[in-house]
């Protein structure tokens, strides 16, 4: 297949994109590589598939509708599977106007330009944090998502939106992927499980918010990429699927975890709980599981394991 893969040089897009060359498939890669963390780190995913002749890479930003549509009508895609977007809750209470214009406008004009060139499906990147304070759990499908508590939430939720309506009126398949917290090597550094553990690592006080019983369901990146790669293979109609662990672990014994696989223990630095940090994530994979055969294997331990020790290995300069 010949699939482009926007965001494609991030966290799950640069796994992504190593799996699907792995299995033979034509990538197109765009990112922007923007500051949002450093840039560096983003080539440096990439750095060991850039020479693969089956991989393009574009450096343009999904808001330049004419250098995508260029991209576009260079190469007949089979799909298109969109990454690309501003992440983090925090940061867009801070920056609202900057997220809707990346997250929304951006996946409109990816909509748009499938269909201009006859792409049959997009797979999209959704967020577990659609679901705001839901009360009842875990958290479906079918659930309303009516009160998001942050911008990036209610960013997440417009996106598939506007998906459906590209599927209703132009018959564009069309698959939301709500993704509850992905973690494994080359983790976005603001991330917590990255953050937490170079922080406990350097002896550096962990910024510990709320009283710690605020719990998550954690996924590990080989999980997530089972995931995508599945809604690939099935993207067909409209559709929105949880991934996720179908587990949750605690604030306080998260660290407790981490501090056992360093062998350190972590200072902490008690705070208030944040605005738009909700107090549970935690996902129904049931229909992932019927629909997309969906199979999660890694448990927290397990990939906090493997985790901390490609964390050691990068720290000693060996891998990325």
């Amino acid at each position: 297949m010949r699939i482009l893969v926007t965001g494609g040089a991030g966290f799950i897009g640069s796994h992504l994109c190593e799996t699907l060359l792995d299995e033979g498939h034509q990538i197109v890669c765009v990112d922007d590589f923007n500051d949002y963390y450093d840039p560096r780190l983003k080539r440096e995913n990439i750095q060991n598939i850039l020479k693969n002749p089956n991989y393009s890479l574009y450096e343009s930003d999904i808001l330049n509708y004419e250098a995508m549509e260029s991209i576009f009508a260079d190469y007949g895609f089979d799909i298109v599977v969109h990454l690309a977007a501003r992440a983090g809750v925090r940061p867009s209470i801070q920056q609202p106007r900057l997220y809707q214009k990346v997250n929304v406008e951006g996946t409109v004009n990816l909509l748009d330009l499938c269909v201009r060139h006859r792409v049959p499906g997009m797979v999209m990147a959704s967020s577990s944090s659609v679901y705001g304070n839901n009360r009842k759990v875990p958290f479906s499908e079918n659930d309303p998502v009516d009160h998001p508590i942050s911008p990036y939430a209610a960013t997440k939720k417009a996106c598939e939106l506007i998906g459906y309506t590209y599927h209703a009126l132009y018959g564009l398949s069309v698959t939301c992927l709500r993704f509850f917290t992905v973690y494994g090597p080359r983790q976005r550094p603001d991330m917590a499980i990255h953050k937490f553990t170079r922080l406990i690592d350097e002896g550096k006080p962990v910024p510990f918010y709320g009283d710690g019983t605020s719990r998550r369901d954690y996924t590990y990146i080989t999980d997530i990429i089972q995931g995508i790669r599945q809604s690939i293979a099935r993207c067909e109609g409209y559709h929105i699927f949880n991934l996720g662990e179908s587990r949750t672990i605690s604030l306080e014994d998260l660290i407790s975890l981490i501090e056992s696989n360093l062998g350190k223990k972590a200072v902490l630095k008690k705070m208030s709980g944040q605005p738009g940090d909700v107090n549970i994530t935690y996902a129904d994979i049931s229909l992932a599981k019927r629909v997309l055969d969906y199979r999660p294997s890694v448990s927290i331990e397990e990939g906090i394991s493997l985790y901390t020790e490609w964390y050691r290995t990068m720290k000693s300069g060996k891998a990325r």
